[in-house]
This record gives structure tokens, sequence and C-alpha cells, in this order.
């Protein structure tokens, strides 16, 4: 009982580290879809850093677990189960909240994209960092808007130039990718104005390849979620099983009368 305590505590040393560099990632992450949500969304940010405290529990639980199994301390066991309950019931909650509240999510992260594109100016440098995650998830995904091409017509520069240019992390063109950010022009737009049917871009939205890319690996994810469970679950049974052979260790040490 002692070893496979050992065991699974080193799995929660690994565990606890995993989700703190996961925290960590999507607050640190500049470059992908995950960064357009964590630097325009409050909630993404507050989940990065629930993730971290997580992470970081998870590994102090791991050594006072360990500690309490070596020296045999029952109120560090206790503590051990009682934390870990605690965060298999808080994953419960927050996975019926994404459940329950995914239309909500989507409405919400469809304005965030609509805002930014309705509010794309390469020569803002504050918002640099934003618009270079997003010109990046177009150019990765091969997409255009978040439901189409048709949203960058609402871009204020775009507008006031008749639609003339067009963004090029849109492009089915290698050569406008090279820039990769910012807005490429029409070589000859008619009477001087153009629609975004005249650009030479990809029709699918990113709403569709996000999506794609969620079921994709929804069974990766489902599987991690699965197995940081099952281990959490055989972390309480075994500190309990543990706690119980400590008792009647004491027990048994008592001398009869």
């Amino acid at each position: 009982l002692h070893k496979t305590m050992y065991v699974l505590f080193l799995l929660f040393q690994i565990l606890g580290a995993v989700i703190l560099g996961f925290g960590i990632w999507i607050l640190a992450d500049k470059t992908s879809f995950i960064a357009v949500l964590q630097m325009s969304s409050p909630s993404l940010k507050t989940g990065a850093y629930i993730l971290i405290g997580v992470g970081a529990l998870t590994m102090l639980m791991g050594f006072l677990g360990c500690l309490g199994a070596v020296n045999e301390i029952r109120c560090l066991l206790g503590l051990y189960f009682t934390c870990l309950m605690i965060i298999l019931l808080a994953q419960i909650a927050a996975a019926l909240v994404i459940y329950f509240q995914k239309e909500t999510l989507k409405v919400e992260l469809s304005n965030i994209v609509v805002d930014l594109i309705e509010n794309y100016d390469p020569s803002d440098e504050d918002k640099r960092n934003l618009q270079d995650a997003w010109d990046y998830v177009q150019t990765q995904i091969a997409c255009c808007g978040w439901t189409g091409a048709k949203e960058w017509e609402n871009n204020e520069i775009l507008r006031n130039k008749s639609n003339t240019e067009y963004p090029c992390s849109c492009s089915n063109r290698s050569k406008d990718l090279v820039e990769g950010r910012g807005f490429c022009s029409l070589e000859d737009p008619l009477n001087g104005t153009a629609t975004y049917a005249d650009w030479p871009v990809h029709e699918q939205g990113c709403m569709d390849g996000v999506e794609e890319w969620l079921k994709d690996n929804l069974g990766i994810i489902l599987g991690v979620c699965t197995g940081v469970a099952v281990i959490e679950l055989l972390g309480m049974i075994l500190s309990i099983s543990l706690c119980k052979n400590i008792h009647s260790e004491d027990y048994t040490k008592v001398p009869k009368s």
C-alpha cells in the first residue's frame, strides 16, 4: 500500500506541474487562438490563474501526502484527502458550467472576435500582440473572419478605402502571406471600389475551423480529464485506506490489561 501511495504521490507532482505549466502557457502565449482569448476575455485570464493555483496546490498536496505516508501522520493524510475532494468537486462544477453555458461562451467568443476585426489597425502598437495572434489564427486555419470574410467590410480602415484593401492573413495567395499581417491592396479594383467578394481570400470563417479543431481534439481532452479524475479518486481511496491502516496499528500497540 505504501509503495502504491508513493507512486501516486509522484504522479500528483507530475500532474500538478503539467496543470501549472498549462496555466502559465495560457498567460504567456502570444501566437495562437488562446492568445486572442486571454487578451480579450477576462474569464479566460481568470481561468489561467485558477489553473496555476490548482497546479501549485496539487503539487503541494502530493508532497504533504508523501510526508504523511512516510511518517504515518494521519492529519496530513486527512488534509490530502480533503483537498483532493475539493479539487475533484471543483473540476466537476467547472465542467458542468462549461457544458450548460456553452452557448453563452460561444456568443462571448463571437463578440470578442467581431470587435477585434472591426477595430483592427496595423499601426496600433498597443494592440499589436492581440492582432498578430488573430493574424496567426487566420493564416494557420486558412480562414477569414469569424463567420466569413464579409465581417472585414466593417473594419473602419478598409471601409474608408472603399474595401480596395483586404487582410493579408486571410489571403489565399502565398505572396501576401509573406507579410502575414496588416492589409494588402487589390491589383485592379473596379472603379476604385470593391467588396469582400473581390478579395483573394479564404471563404471559410474561423468559427468552423475552431469548432473542427475542438471536435478533433475532444477525445484527447476528455481522456486527459478522465485520467486526472481517476488518479484523484485513487488518491482519495488509498489515503483513506492508509489512514485506517495507521489507526489499526495504533490500537495493536496499546498494551492489553
